[in-house]
């Protein structure tokens, strides 16, 4: 029950064997009452001609019993003894009466005939005088309600077997009311029944077998592909080599999709693990530069403290500083820091941090009017960091001015930092936003960045549901666009 392929023809084999064994009680159960119905019409048939003869006054001795092996017959009287029956019948059940044996005749010696009866009591007196002044009119039918039917057991000529039985009364002319009992042979019935039924036992397990065998088949050829998917997948977690895929099959069903997807995240995961290499490698890197000329700047210090440079260690220990915190939240960043949903005033915001930067070498020249509806959701501290950063790349690269102004864009707000540096080349507008990566230029001239003010830059952008591109500046310069969806 471990497999799959074991569990599918389990259950494929249930379900088919209570689906065949309801369709089999079904097909039992209507055929057994279709041939019922046949043999009640013709117990009824019978019944009815038997009957018919009574109503018309035929003697009990000339009825035309006909086929009387296939449809015995016992006629009762209204007390419920029997009067006639079939010459070879022997005995019989389910028509109510206990005995086969006729009642003797009225008049001895005479053929018992409908409308003769025991009269011992002396009535025939009355009875010839009623017939003379015509107060009995005789009226003779057979009953038009729908016959009672039974199941019961007749031997005939000392064979046994089970009968449909139908009931018809019928009145004869002298008054007298009559049960005419006519039974259909059920053996018909009953074969067709068992030789279906066999025919289901003797079947029904084949066909299970073959149920069983082709779903277990068919799963097996199915998860075949998934088998090679965990081989594989197995074994790069073995090797640690994220560049191996898990092999792809031709088809296009569920499968080939699922090994598109984990290639995908193969992909995605060999990425993510090289970025992650590539950040520290480029983080020990960085540090150890400041860490470096700290530590000589120290030491030679220590051997000569007139030669102690205090504003570039100072200036070391500050960079230092930066690149751990820049570190840190990128840090927090990848492992899915919320960015929160404060509100926020991206025009006061601006505002603030253009007037905190005292130390700046160029004025920054500030486009945020008060009094806006430039309420944005998410991290005041993560938003000012942005500002701040591009503010940041603007002082290094701009010649005499930096602009930033903020405006309504759409359903959105847009912050754009302007300078009128060199600006960007358009083949380098992507990479400049990945971690660590300065350009010539911002090498030549940098005082103390590190390459990851712009990548913190638009991460926090992302996470905040908005964009962060780089475009040129009527100053000739970059300009670099923050958008960022209003707030509801």
């Amino acid at each position: 029950m471990r497999s799959v392929r074991a569990r599918a023809a389990i259950g494929a084999t249930l379900v088919v064997a209570v689906a065949l064994v309801a369709a089999g009680l079904a097909v039992l159960l209507v055929l057994r009452a279709n041939l019922i119905d046949q043999a009640d019409l013709q117990a009824e048939v019978a019944a009815r001609e038997v009957a018919g003869q009574l109503a018309t006054g035929t003697p009990y001795d000339e009825l035309e019993l006909d086929d009387e092996e296939d449809h015995p017959v016992q006629v009762t009287d209204e007390e419920g003894r029997v009067v006639i029956v079939s010459k070879d019948l022997r005995a019989v059940t389910g028509t109510g009466t206990s005995g086969v044996t006729p009642v003797p005749s009225a008049s001895a010696g005479a053929s018992p005939s409908p409308g003769e009866g025991d009269g011992g009591d002396g009535d025939d007196d009355d009875s010839a005088d009623d017939d003379d002044d015509g107060s009995r009119p005789g009226r003779s039918e057979v009953s038009s309600d729908d016959p009672d039917f039974s199941d019961g057991t007749a031997t005939v000529d000392r064979t046994t077997a089970d009968y449909r039985f139908a009931a018809v009364e019928a009145t004869t002319s002298d008054g007298v009311t009559l049960t005419v009992y006519a039974g259909a042979p059920l053996a018909a019935e009953q074969e067709a029944v068992n030789t279906v039924r066999g025919a289901m036992l003797t079947g029904l397990p084949l066909l299970l077998v073959v149920v069983a065998g082709v779903t277990w088949l068919v799963t097996r050829r199915a998860l075949r592909p998934v088998e090679g998917i965990r081989r594989e997948m197995a074994a790069i977690t073995a090797s640690e080599d994220l560049a191996r895929r898990v092999p792809e099959p031709g088809s296009r069903d569920e499968i080939a999709a699922l090994a598109r997807t984990t290639n995908e995240t193969l992909t995605v995961l060999e990425a993510s693990v090289e970025r992650q290499r590539r950040f520290v490698a480029d983080a020990s890197h960085e540090l150890r530069s400041p860490i470096a000329s700290l530590r000589t700047q120290l030491e030679v210090a220590e051997a000569h403290p007139e030669l102690l440079d205090l504003p570039g260690a100072v200036a070391d220990t500050v960079r230092l500083q930066v690149l751990a915190a820049d570190l840190l939240l990128l840090a927090r960043l990848d492992a899915g820091e919320k960015p929160g949903s404060a509100t926020v005033e991206l025009g006061a915001l601006v505002r603030e941090e253009a007037s905190q930067r005292t130390g700046d070498r160029i004025a920054v020249s500030v486009e945020a009017p008060e009094g806006g509806a430039f309420e944005v959701s998410g991290s005041r501290g993560q938003l000012s960091r942005v500002v701040g950063n591009l503010l940041d790349n603007a002082q290094r690269h701009a010649e005499g001015s930096v602009a930033v102004s903020v405006a309504a864009d759409g359903r959105g707000v847009r912050v754009e930092v302007r300078d009128d540096g060199a600006g960007v080349p358009e083949d380098e507008r992507e990479r400049i936003f990945e971690r660590f990566v300065r350009l010539d230029d911002a090498r030549s001239r940098d005082d103390g960045g590190a390459g990851l003010g712009l990548a913190i830059a638009r991460d926090v952008a992302s996470r905040h549901g908005g964009t962060l591109t780089v475009h040129s500046a009527a100053e000739g310069g970059a300009a670099f666009r923050l958008w960022l969806p209003r707030s509801a």
